[in-house]
């Protein structure tokens, strides 16, 4: 019997198997969270000195893969030991082998969270390639979110090939038909384009960005055009509660600026996992 087969067979192994895959990507998701927003700054800080016509010293390679990881504070070099997902910021207590600098415990929340998300899809959808599809879906939304916290940008890099596989997608009635799909990637991006300029002519401020229009277009694609109005009520919701909360227990000064991009990632993995359940509901009060 294959492996192949195995996994098709036996849906606690695959849904196992998934799960402790997703703790690898989850491991690489800290990778791209940590290393694009830096791609991004050098690649606009080598445009505007070509711009200038400004000769900049040429700097060693700088990507996803290149060079290793290292730790800021000492510089040592990570070894392949040290980055088993999980188990070794455990075994490390945390800390840098070397200095014993604290090691954020964002890192093994994230691939703890990105394992929770990988077995749940395999459980919820099983064995096949819509599984596949979903997964690459959920693990871009959980990078998008969590660059979004950290420096309000919702890079093109994820957002605009994300538009383009949920069309890909629902091309033969992925998650919905290809019509809906289309009308939920133009409904996501003009919706929050509108009230952006709602808001902007009414206060002369931002409310938003555009890569949330992106996303929420990308949102609308994979989940079609009928999720989108829970999606933005849900996302509203968890936004205002958080932002007021914040607001009332003095930690954030009310006009700071809240990224939307992680409350719009949040509505979106409810609706994918219960908005067919939430829309019956609702429309059965109704």
């Amino acid at each position: 019997m294959s492996f192949l087969s195995i996994l098709q067979d036996e849906p606690a192994f695959f849904i196992a198997v998934v799960a402790i895959f997703g703790l690898m990507i989850g491991s690489f998701l800290n990778v791209v969270i940590h290393r694009l927003p830096e791609m991004m700054k050098r690649n606009w800080l080598q445009q505007c000195a070509d711009l200038r016509g400004e000769i900049v010293k040429t700097e060693p390679a700088f990507n996803l893969i290149t060079p290793r990881s290292t730790c800021p504070q000492c510089g040592h070099r990570i070894a392949v030991w040290e980055n088993i997902p999980i188990i070794s910021y455990l075994f490390l207590r945390g800390q840098c082998s070397q200095c014993h600098t604290r090691i954020s415990l964002r890192y093994p929340v994230i691939e703890a969270i990105t394992s929770l998300m990988s077995g749940l899809i395999a459980w919820q959808y099983g064995f096949g390639f819509a599984t596949i599809a979903i997964l690459c879906f959920v693990w871009a939304l959980i990078a998008l979110a969590v660059i979004d916290l950290d420096t309000q940008l919702l890079p093109d890099d994820i957002t605009l090939p994300l538009i383009w596989m949920g069309l890909l997608f629902n091309l033969h009635n992925g998650f919905t038909d290809i019509q809906s799909a289309i009308i939920g990637a133009v409904a996501g991006y003009v919706s929050l384009w509108t009230i952006y300029w709602c808001f902007k002519l009414a206060t002369g401020k931002e409310g938003m960005g555009y890569g949330d229009f992106k996303l929420l277009s990308a949102i609308g694609a994979w989940l079609g055009w009928s999720m989108l109005p829970l999606v933005i009520l849900l996302s509203s919701l968890v936004g205002a509660l958080v932002g007021v909360g914040l607001i009332v227990a003095a930690r954030l000064n009310k006009n700071i600026p809240i990224p939307f991009g992680p409350y719009l990632v949040g509505g979106a993995l409810i609706a994918l996992f219960l908005g067919e359940e939430i829309n019956r509901v609702y429309f059965g009060l109704l």
